[in-house]
């Protein structure tokens, strides 16, 4: 059992045997990281491909600095902003890319079977977790964004309630945008829909309040929070 935790990279020289291995590993563990994920979170098919390729990159990365663990952290850190540089993530997205260069970190280094340890473990607790109750769960597909667009001198604060009371069970603006100079607004609202198919039904009243203008109905961000 001791041996089992030590680095296969024996007194620091990188193989083409070991190379493989580690690479093997880590794209195991990475695949593993994005299946768990896609089951309790919602996300997109390229977040899911980062996430199963990012232990592998990770792990290469640090056997070429190999030597100098100081660098190589600081290289391979560089690959969680990726995500982030032009959009701010989530707090699950920004937990699963830690993860996964954890990951690949640990296989980078030649500790195998550590990493695989390591994230039986934490795909567990992380199952576990989602099972009880102690993660959000996945957005409701009753939960939508509403854009409503209407004239600037129209009273808009009460003007929507009485149907927001006859479709939605819950609804709270989120934001309000002035646009086309200032002659309109865009209201942003945040809605639960008391059920399927009233989607429709609601737009057209909306329209005969809001002058016909622009209104868009979407899936709710993972983020929003009514």
């Amino acid at each position: 059992m001791t041996t089992i935790f030590s680095s296969i990279f024996t007194g620091g020289t990188l193989t083409l045997s070991g190379f493989l291995i580690a690479l093997a590993v880590a794209l195991i563990l990475g695949a593993l990281c994005a299946l768990v994920y896609s089951s309790h979170s919602a996300h997109t098919r390229g977040f899911l491909g980062t996430l199963a390729l990012l232990p592998a990159i990770v792990a290469v990365v640090i056997m070429m600095v190999n030597g100098s663990i100081g660098a190589s952290v600081a290289v391979a850190g560089t690959f969680s902003l990726v995500r982030f540089r032009s959009a701010p993530g989530t707090a699950r997205e920004i937990g699963a890319v830690f993860l996964v260069m954890a990951i690949g970190l640990a296989c980078g280094m030649g500790y195998v079977a550590f990493a695989a340890v390591f994230a039986l473990i934490l795909a567990l607790i992380i199952l576990c977790y989602d099972r009880f109750g102690f993660l959000e769960k996945r957005r409701s597909s009753l939960e939508k964004e509403l854009r409503i667009t209407v004239p600037e001198d129209l009273s808009y604060e009460d003007m929507f309630e009485d149907l927001f009371e006859k479709y939605t069970s819950a609804h709270q603006l989120n934001s309000v945008k002035t646009t086309n100079l200032g002659s309109l607004n865009k209201l942003h609202y945040h809605v639960k829909m008391k059920q399927t198919g009233m989607e429709k039904a609601m737009i057209d009243e909306l329209r005969c309040r809001n002058g016909n203008l622009e209104i868009s109905l979407a899936l709710a961000a993972e983020s929003s929070d009514l």
